[in-house]
């Protein structure tokens, strides 16, 4: 069986970014993920495009690209929750699995009696994980969250963009949504954990996971430099804080991205560069000392940098092992050897435009592998299999299932 979760089942009750995301990782890992969609729309993101994916005809699905980012290897199933019929659909679900993920409002599911205090009646062994913008607790706990203010909130934001005295200076959020992302990492990693304590204790678990708490837990060299320190991080552009050289320099014919990670790899730039004395510079010869007279320093290798092109300076800085790299565009990615050699992206069979492109999982196991075959679901695509699964068929047949 493919897949290291391939013997898990996951209900994903979540919608938008964190909780698909999670969902979607549990997938690649093998898991049979069930995906709970609201019944006549499904998931909100299906309607944020466009784009949207193309039919054999080349005319617009109902697939919206960023739904698609974060959905595959999925079942889908539409359930109307409010319904009592809806509710006995979820109840079943959850008793036959193993996690279940969520990112209502607090206590929404409450209301429907689809709370883990309910769910873990009739499974006590589930792994219930709520993901909300500020948590279960605290006064903002009630309030709805995005990544884009949580980004702001979470001081994500006050260290990232150009300095306000530069050029385009002021706050910039980061070009993808990394709270929501990174909430969807943090939510699979406790729920693998919960799972692994369940194996040696039997108890299932509550897991809280709120997006302000990962934002500020993403901070983390920026934060402890604030700790340490007492001053307050700004924004540096693209310098690192705390390593340099690291930096985007201009040359001939472009930009280069340069990030010198130690002594060593300084000295084998600066004789790369033609400059091997800079090394033994009492200003620049350890990292301390050059974060401290990158005044001098910035100048001075921006100059011999706009001196040659693009790649002269990946060649010589490829030849000595000095980190460095292009700053590439989303098809340039998706061109690089690198890339290629490593599939990062597949095409998958699809029902309505015979294929769709998908960005794959990073993970290789070598005595699991994972397998790529299930595009992201239709609206509702396994609503009538699950239902035999469960045993509820009739019911839908007669009209009483709170289904479509």
């Amino acid at each position: 069986m493919a897949g290291p979760l391939s013997h898990i089942r996951v209900l994903d009750m979540s919608r938008i970014m964190a909780g698909p995301w999670s969902g979607q990782i549990l997938a690649d890992l093998g898991a049979d993920v069930i995906k709970i969609e609201r019944l006549g729309a499904g998931d909100d993101t299906r309607r944020w495009g466009p784009p949207f994916l193309k039919d054999a005809q080349g005319r617009d699905t109902a697939e919206s690209g960023y739904y698609l980012s974060v959905n595959r290897g999925k079942r889908s199933v539409e359930v109307d929750i409010a319904a009592p019929e809806g509710q006995e659909i979820v109840r079943a679900l959850a008793a036959r699995s193993d996690i279940l993920l969520e990112n209502f409002k607090t206590g929404t599911l409450a209301r429907y009696g689809l709370a883990y205090e309910d769910l873990k009646k009739v499974n006590p062994n589930l792994i219930y994980c709520s993901i909300t913008g500020f948590g279960a607790t605290g006064p903002k706990r009630d309030q709805v969250a995005y990544d884009f203010m949580i980004q702001a909130m979470g001081g994500l934001m006050s260290v990232t963009g150009e300095r306000d005295d530069a050029p385009g200076g002021g706050p910039q959020k980061v070009g993808v949504p990394i709270v929501d992302i990174m909430t969807g990492m943090y939510a699979t990693i406790a729920v693998l954990a919960a799972l692994a304590r369940r194996s040696e204790t039997g108890q299932g678990e509550r897991i809280d996971i709120g997006m302000l708490d990962v934002s500020v837990a993403m901070l983390a060299n920026q934060a402890m430099n604030f700790l340490v320190s007492g001053k307050t991080p700004t924004r540096k552009g693209n310098k690192h804080p705390n390593i340099q050289p690291q930096d985007v320099f201009a040359v001939k014919d472009g930009h280069i991205v340069l990030a010198v990670g130690n002594d060593e790899q300084f000295r084998r730039f600066a004789e790369a560069i033609g400059r091997p004395g800079l090394a033994d510079d009492p200003r620049y010869a350890t990292n301390v000392e050059r974060v401290r007279n990158l005044d001098t320093l910035h100048p001075l290798i921006s100059q011999v940098l706009a001196e040659n092109t693009l790649d002269h300076w990946l060649d010589a800085f490829g030849s000595c092992s000095v980190p460095c790299g292009p700053i590439n565009t989303i098809p340039r990615v998706f061109e690089d050897p690198q890339v290629r050699h490593r599939q990062m992206l597949r095409r998958l069979e699809h029902p309505l435009a015979g294929e769709v492109p998908q960005v794959v999982s990073p993970m290789r196991f070598e005595n699991a592998p994972l397998e790529f075959k299930t595009p992201p679901p239709l609206l509702g695509q396994h609503t009538e299999a699950l239902l035999e699964e469960l045993g509820l068929l009739q019911e839908k047949a007669a009209g009483r299932s709170g289904t479509r």
